[in-house]
């Protein structure tokens, strides 16, 4: 489908000028999911009588001079870990298959409050850990570039949906990388805020010290809208900061001039090396920035390898804690992937957790005064383009280090966003960090760059399914 799909800023903006309908607006969202999601499988359910009815009261309120901001009468999808009232919450598992929630998740009804439309809730991977698997009661979503090649996960069927303009924005979770792993895999920008700035009350647990929740849109300014919404403290949550929510979206057009901007070029050069695509659009970014005015440095830190031991044994024990009560009572309704992730965390010692919790610290401590010198780090987001969908490792968590969980076992705010083209034709990203609570600074980042390049130009050609 050729139709021209709208950032959440520029709907908003034709919404205010009256030049868009919502209305219109989400049934053109409903007719590409129609068209396009038998491909994709980014939908686990469609919400369209819900939609039409946020779509229609969306555009009373405006038409009445009642406009609640940005996001009023928005299309946004929401990841099936995170509940909603009234609307089957199933986390991708036989376990929840027929759950339906009494009460909105914190970040549900936040972004209900702000006016979006719902269109409906998307893949992941079973409770947001184990992969593509392909035995359990929703197939995994695909790639909108290309549909044999994998989304990366957790937050699977949002990278995808958001690719393919079958919502504007949508929520995904990270605990070493859901959300930037399909941000960059999928060609869009994601955000894993500071932990604890949005609530995780109502969101199915992975490792309670490590989750997080965030946008996931087109554009990193869509993703400060989508942030604006979000942040903000929940007595519920007891993760959850109390402190000011600034603006994200006043200075993100102020540019990087100044800004200082530390490459971690051993994490994709040295302790994992990434493809010539990846690293050519890291290259290329580094230059980009300089070229708008930032000052880049060089940082080195503690080896990937010791960042993703670290997390990686903290996230299988505590996934473990959140599920041990279930494994024990059936563990043959959980696919073959996150049974063997929960069984091996079974064997981690109380010594082992204990020692990975203090090595953490020491890590964020690292990190600290790393980030003493610098405004933003950059590294890469994943190794390389989509691999194929089928016949990923069972393992493919263990055997090599990601990007992404440093900034999980410290809690910083990251970001992907799109860097370039691979010689398939398949997204690479750059991953962006900056200090606790700095995701004003990191979104000026990356709408800098965003701004500077042509990548957000290109949208996947994604092919109509035969049966609509």
């Amino acid at each position: 489908m050729t139709q021209s799909i709208p950032t959440i800023a520029e709907a908003a903006a034709l919404i205010a000028g009256r030049q868009l309908s919502p209305v219109e607006l989400t049934r053109q969202c409903l007719q590409r999911i129609s068209a396009l999601d038998g491909e994709l499988h980014s939908f686990i359910r469609v919400t369209e009588d819900r939609a039409m009815a946020d779509a229609r009261a969306a555009e009373a309120a405006i038409l009445a001079g009642q406009s609640k901001g940005k996001l009023h009468g928005i299309p946004i999808g929401l990841k099936d870990i995170i509940d909603t009232r009234g609307i089957a919450t199933t986390a991708h598992s036989r376990w929840l298959e027929h759950n339906v929630p009494d009460a909105d998740a914190t970040c549900a009804s936040r972004l209900a409050a702000a006016g979006t439309v719902l269109l409906g809730k998307l893949a992941t991977h079973e409770f947001a850990d184990g992969g593509p698997s392909f035995d359990l009661p929703w197939p995994p979503a695909r790639n909108p570039w290309d549909v044999d090649h994998f989304t990366a996960g957790s937050s699977s069927g949002t990278g995808a949906a958001a690719a393919a303009g079958l919502i504007l924005g949508g929520l995904g979770t990270d605990t070493g990388g859901s959300i930037r792993g399909p941000a960059a895999l999928c060609g869009i920008a994601g955000l894993k805020p500071t932990y604890g700035l949005v609530s995780r009350l109502g969101v199915a647990p992975a490792a309670f010290s490590l989750d997080h929740i965030g946008p996931m849109a087109w554009t990193a300014e869509d993703c400060a809208i989508l942030l604006q919404a979000l942040a903000g403290h929940d007595p519920a949550d007891p993760a959850s900061v109390d402190r000011a929510v600034p603006d994200y979206t006043a200075g993100i057009g102020g540019g990087v001039k100044g800004l200082r901007i530390g490459v971690i070029h051993h994490f994709h050069e040295t302790d994992e090396t990434v493809s010539e695509a990846t690293l050519a659009g890291i290259r290329s970014a580094t230059d980009t920035l300089k070229q708008l005015g930032a000052e880049i440095r060089e940082v080195t830190l503690s080896p990937l390898q010791d960042w993703n031991a670290c997390g990686g044994l903290i996230s299988i024990t505590e996934r473990c804690a959140a599920y041990e009560g279930w494994m024990q009572d059936d563990p043959g309704r959980f696919g073959e992937r996150v049974r063997d992730r929960l069984l091996l965390g079974m064997f981690v010692t109380a010594t082992d957790y204990m020692q990975a919790v203090r090595r953490r610290r020491e890590l964020c401590a690292e990190l600290a005064v790393a980030m003493r010198g610098v405004d933003i780090l950059l590294t890469a987001t994943q190794r390389a383009e989509a691999p194929p969908i089928d016949g990923l490792p069972r393992w493919d968590n263990l055997q090599r280090p990601n990007f992404t969980m440093p900034f999980n076992v410290a809690g910083y705010p990251a970001m992907s966003i799109c860097s370039g083209f691979g010689d398939k034709g398949l997204p690479v990203a750059i991953q962006l960090v900056a200090g606790p609570f700095e995701e004003a600074v990191l979104l000026r980042a990356a709408h800098a760059y965003e701004q500077a390049t042509s990548w957000r130009s290109r949208r996947p050609e994604v092919r109509q399914s035969i049966a609509v």
